[in-house]
């Protein structure tokens, strides 16, 4: 008995056919000759069976586990394209800092209030901080620089300490700490 399916193309060819529909079917015919020829007819790649495959094969651990890995990635390049001055080691805190469950799992602040701490410490470790700010400071909070070096996320860090070393100037630091923020 022949192939149903063979049977309906086989009419299509013979009986309704136009020009293009014929040269079509000489393209794919061609296309398969050099398959079967390179690969031999029981290595042909089957779509299909390899989607099948590759799905039996998939967990869902591993399937959470590599959309992270594209989101991380996809974070990388926005980071290395909207803040370039960033080194590796920076953006690598970026990404463990705020990307759900590749790393600190977040910062616990929002951006305008870290932004006013990263402000306030770097104007009181620069001794710019008048005296009855750290004290109002340090009566509403405690010890509050070590609470706030603390509680900055680890790229923060980095950046103020850079700062602080003169190893970034002003405009290099706010433009740092700026992305950084903007990442979060």
């Amino acid at each position: 008995m022949a192939d149903p399916e063979l049977v309906r193309t086989l009419d299509y060819i013979l009986n309704r056919c136009d020009d293009a529909a014929i040269d079509a079917v000489a393209a794919a015919v061609v296309r398969r000759r050099r398959n079967l020829a390179l690969f031999g007819a029981d290595r042909i790649p089957d779509p299909q069976k390899m989607a099948r495959d590759l799905s039996a094969r998939i967990n869902i651990g591993a399937s959470i586990e590599g959309l992270r890995e594209t989101i991380r990635s996809m974070a990388v390049r926005m980071i290395r394209q909207e803040a370039p001055e960033l080194t590796d080691e920076q953006i690598d805190e970026l990404t463990a800092a705020w990307i759900p469950g590749a790393g600190s799992g977040g910062r616990s602040f929002p951006r305008d209030v870290l932004a006013s701490m990263v402000e306030q410490f770097v104007s009181f470790s620069l001794g710019r901080m008048s005296p009855s700010e750290d004290q109002s400071l340090r009566n509403e909070i405690g010890a509050w620089p070590e609470r706030y070096w603390k509680s900055f996320p680890k790229v923060i860090r980095l950046i103020i300490t850079d700062y602080l070393n003169g190893a970034l100037n002003e405009g290099e630091f706010n433009s740092k700490i700026s992305a950084a923020l903007a990442m979060g």
